[in-house]
């Protein structure tokens, strides 16, 4: 069998790739990274139940706590807080972790060099979520070409982002196709029993279900 590298955070977004993959004939590689995130036991969790529920061949964990070390983001650092969502916002948001996507990619092009995967499976989309500089397409296309460069010859692993081009209420009609367990994953930055509903991931989380017309199955409510 065919073998991803799957980034796996246990958000929707990350869940519905990993069922993708797994749809389109690869056995799947979990990578679940620790890099000091506010909500990383709630992740985890999420991350090795959705790893389970596909029979993965692996789930491989990593901390690199030096993200949260360096700062500068309120994913890491709880002097900085989350702030609620708010579309009138025309910088970056406080939860941008600096090239964080390098960092993960980079893990991911070891694991699967290392693994002999043909594929490295990435969430990342642009359309309408925070505009991450390193969630865009050009990015994408950059670091593949990193991995070509920097692994051996014989190397042949393709950097896969199925979603850079959509919004995340496409995304969730994928998954509802797939039968996502989307009660399974974990979006709220601020919170792991029940999602503030507030910031920027659970407005585009629960304006997608929204969209599609269909119940948000986590719970919400929490301060």
């Amino acid at each position: 069998m065919k073998t991803a590298v799957v980034l796996l955070s246990g958000g929707m977004d990350s869940a519905t790739l990993a069922y993708v993959a797994q749809d389109r004939g690869y056995g799947i590689i979990a990578l679940h990274v620790n890099y000091g995130q506010r909500t990383e036991a709630k992740e985890r969790q999420c991350a090795q139940r959705i790893a389970a529920l596909l029979g993965a061949v692996e789930f491989f964990e990593v901390d690199i706590g030096y993200l949260a070390r360096i700062g500068a983001s309120a994913l890491t650092d709880h002097a900085i807080p989350v702030m609620d969502y708010s579309d009138t916002d025309e910088e970056l948001p406080a939860t941008y972790v600096p090239f964080r996507n390098a960092n993960l990619l980079s893990l991911a092009t070891s694991l699967a060099e290392a693994r002999g995967a043909e594929a490295i499976f990435i969430g990342a989309q642009a359309s309408d979520y925070s505009g991450y500089p390193d969630c865009r397409e050009e990015f994408m296309e950059a670091f593949q070409q990193v991995i070509d460069r920097g692994t051996r010859e014989t190397t042949r692993i393709q950097l896969v982002a199925p979603f850079v081009h959509m919004n995340k209420a496409e995304i969730l009609r994928i998954g509802l196709t797939l039968d996502v367990p989307y009660h399974e994953t974990w979006s709220c930055y601020r919170n792991e029993k029940k999602a503030c509903g507030r910031c920027g991931a659970c407005h585009f989380r629960r304006e997608a279900f929204r969209q599609v017309g269909v119940p948000d199955p986590i719970p919400y409510g929490g301060e």
